[in-house]
């Protein structure tokens, strides 16, 4: 797999075209499934693991890179397929996903490729509620499954669900505000909602970019102010048919919608983020999944909205 990720930071030049690279890979059989590149920090033979006692039985044990210690887990087995072997043939997909490093046992990798996100659709038949896609594409003629990793992390690696009391200023809270929360994964949209909720705050939850898009479209057409009506925006980045750069840059360029507050917020790392918030006019970035932080951006975007709304009494 030497090379697969050579020049990766360079792909970087794809977000803010509703691009992305998908790394293809398989667990058992034939069917293929992806990744976006960009969570992917390098992929490696499977290296020698260290079991842990104890630890969740998708965890294969920890590996050693570069003086760091990372845990190994079953892809296959987190998605509910048969355990993958562990033998010279099975490869780890290193990633960064909301702040931790950790690698993906996979049985083979295949490539990567360029598509669209307009290419990528939410998963057929609601398979995507309740188990383990979040979107899905086609490539010569075979349907790839992306992999919902957030909810494999949660299930697996846990982490905190809702803001502390001590992060909570309890003098700032809603009244009966509205937040569009915008993200393909069922666990992130959740997660937010579940912050919101802390602080008094109503939510309405949508999948992706496009469907963002055409509903406040749709409430524009009905008259409705849209920096009024949406305390705020809370948008992934990475969603299919419309990712979350696009959706930025469409909302800032709208004479009706580029006041509203827009947040960015992924599991995508990387430095590029802070430039490309700048580029597609978004008011702030925040990487998943930090309750408190979270919790503190939003009840200084109330006080703010509070602030406006008080002054045009």
């Amino acid at each position: 797999m030497a090379g697969i990720l050579d020049g990766v930071d360079q792909r970087t030049k794809l977000a803010g075209h509703n691009r992305f690279e998908l790394l293809l890979f398989r667990l058992i059989g034939r069917q293929r499934f992806g990744i976006n590149v960009f969570k992917v920090q390098e992929v490696i033979q499977c290296p020698s693991l260290t079991q842990i006692p104890k630890s969740h039985s998708v965890i294969c044990g920890v590996a050693h890179l570069r003086g760091k210690t990372i845990p190994v887990l079953d892809l296959s087995m987190a998605i509910g397929m048969p355990p993958l072997t562990r033998d010279d043939g099975s490869y780890v997909i290193v990633t960064e996903y909301n702040r931790t490093i950790q690698g993906f046992l996979v049985g083979s990798v295949d490539r990567i490729i360029n598509i669209g996100w307009d290419q990528v659709k939410a998963p057929p038949g609601g398979a995507g509620e309740g188990g383990y896609l979040t979107a899905v594409t086609e490539i010569e003629n075979e349907l790839i499954e992306v992999i919902d990793v957030e909810k494999v992390m949660k299930e697996v690696i846990g982490g905190q669900e809702s803001a502390s009391d001590d992060a909570i200023d309890s003098e700032v809270t809603g009244n009966d505000e509205r937040v569009l929360i915008v993200d393909d994964s069922s666990v992130a949209r959740n997660q937010v909602k579940r912050v919101c909720s802390q602080v008094g705050i109503q939510c309405t939850l949508l999948k992706d970019g496009l469907e963002a898009w055409e509903h406040l479209k749709q409430l524009v057409s009905e008259g409705v102010n849209i920096p009024d009506y949406y305390a705020m925006i809370i948008s992934d980045v990475e969603m299919p048919r419309m990712d979350g750069y696009t959706l930025a840059t469409k909302i800032k360029n709208n004479s009706d919608m580029q006041d509203v507050f827009l947040i960015l917020h992924t599991s995508l790392s990387g430095v590029f983020n802070t430039n490309m918030v700048e580029k597609v006019g978004a008011n702030k970035f925040l990487a998943k999944f930090d309750p408190d932080t979270l919790v503190k951006t939003i009840q200084e975007q109330l006080k703010e909205f509070h602030a406006r709304n008080t002054s045009k009494l």
